[in-house]
Parts: C-alpha cells; sequence; structure tokens
C-alpha cells in the first residue's frame, strides 16, 4: 500500500532504549539513498558510564551545540530546567532558528519533545510548529512514553513506533527506512527509493 506524506511517526521509549540511535542510523540511511535530511537530534554526552550532558545535532549541517548539562553542578542559564537537567537558552534559540528554516525536506527528525514542550510550552518551539505543519515526507519525532498520549491527540494519524531495548535499533531503523520507501514523492523532492 502506497501512503501519500506527510508520515508522522513517534519515536517512543524509555532513556536509554536507542530512540537516538535509531534515527540517527534512519537518517543516514535515507540521506544515502538521496533523501533530503533536517531536524534536531539530541544524543546524550556519556563519560564514566553517566550522561553528563545532551548536545543538539543539526542534521543538514553537522554542527553540534551543547544543549543541556545536569543541574546543580553551578550552571547557571536563563533557559529552563525538567527532570535535573538544566538547558542552555542560546542552544534552544540556534535549534529553533534552525527548525525554523526546515521546510520542504524528505525527512524530519525532532528529538526531542519533552515536558519543556509539551507542559511548559518553551523549549524546541519550532520544532513542535515544524512536526505540526507537516512540510516533510517522513517526521520521526522522539517523545518520552508519559508524554506519548499528549503526542497522540496533537497528532492523532501518527504511527507509533517504540522501543524497548537497544537490541532493537537495527530493527527499528529497517521498519524506518520501509516506511520511507512506501511514500509517494511530493513535488520538488527527491525521488522515490
Amino acid at each position: 500500500m502506497i501512503t501519500v506524506g506527510p508520515l508522522r511517526v513517534i519515536v517512543t521509549g524509555e532513556v536509554g532504549r536507542g530512540k537516538t540511535q535509531a534515527c540517527r542510523a534512519a537518517a543516514a540511511r535515507l540521506r544515502d539513498l538521496g533523501w533530503e535530511v533536517a531536524g534536531v537530534l539530541s544524543p546524550g554526552v556519556w563519560a564514566g558510564g553517566l550522561k553528563v550532558a545532551i548536545d543538539a545535532l543539526d542534521l543538514r549541517s553537522g554542527e553540534a551545540r551543547r544543549l543541556a548539562e545536569p543541574a546543580g553542578l553551578g550552571y547557571e542559564a536563563a533557559g529552563p530546567a525538567t527532570h535535573g537537567w538544566r538547558f542552555y537558552a542560546e542552544t534552544i534559540a540556534w535549534c529553533n532558528s534552525l527548525l525554523t528554516d526546515t521546510i520542504d525536506c524528505d525527512l524530519l527528525v525532532i528529538d526531542e519533545l519533552g515536558p519543556v514542550e509539551f507542559e511548559s510550552r518553551e523549549g524546541l518551539t519550532q520544532g513542535m510548529r515544524a512536526v505540526d505543519g507537516g512540510r516533510f515526507r517522513l517526521g520521526l519525532v522522539v517523545v518520552r512514553p508519559r508524554l506519548l498520549q499528549a503526542a497522540r491527540q496533537r497528532w492523532p494519524e501518527a504511527q507509533v513506533l517504540n522501543f524497548q531495548g537497544l537490541a532493537e535499533v537495527p530493527a527499528k531503523v529497517k521498519q524506518v527506512v520501509e516506511l520511507a520507501d512506501s511514500l509517494k514523492p511530493s513535488v520538488g523532492s527527491a525521488p522515490a527509493l
């Protein structure tokens, strides 16, 4: 069955289940297949088995900036805070400027929309708007399980890709590529896979 885009996929799972890893791998695979890829990944920065920071990675340019650090480590910023993390306001502004310009791409990845966006209406607000706007063929939106209901209410037609563990990453990437293959190209898009 051929689906006409935009297709929104909510990528969900607890911390450390492979959501970001799968989004990065799917983006790389689809880029290799000629898709225009845009959006923001938020990979964790790990040291000694501990998550010590979160970066923001622009999928178009490859540029990365520090997005958040654990609260209580002397970090003072004007950005929002949640669940033990303090966010850099300037990096959020940078991400929002990238996402404002993220229009008419084949694959849009927003990793992640969390309580800051859904509950406080701060953070990656342009990410929410970009997903709402649907100017992409396939959109991957990372959302934690506790916010899945809110995401489903906002995007009721979205499919859900639930991650239980890292071992699933290769199969989930394959599933995303197969979804992408089912989409008809929109006018001005990259050729179909």
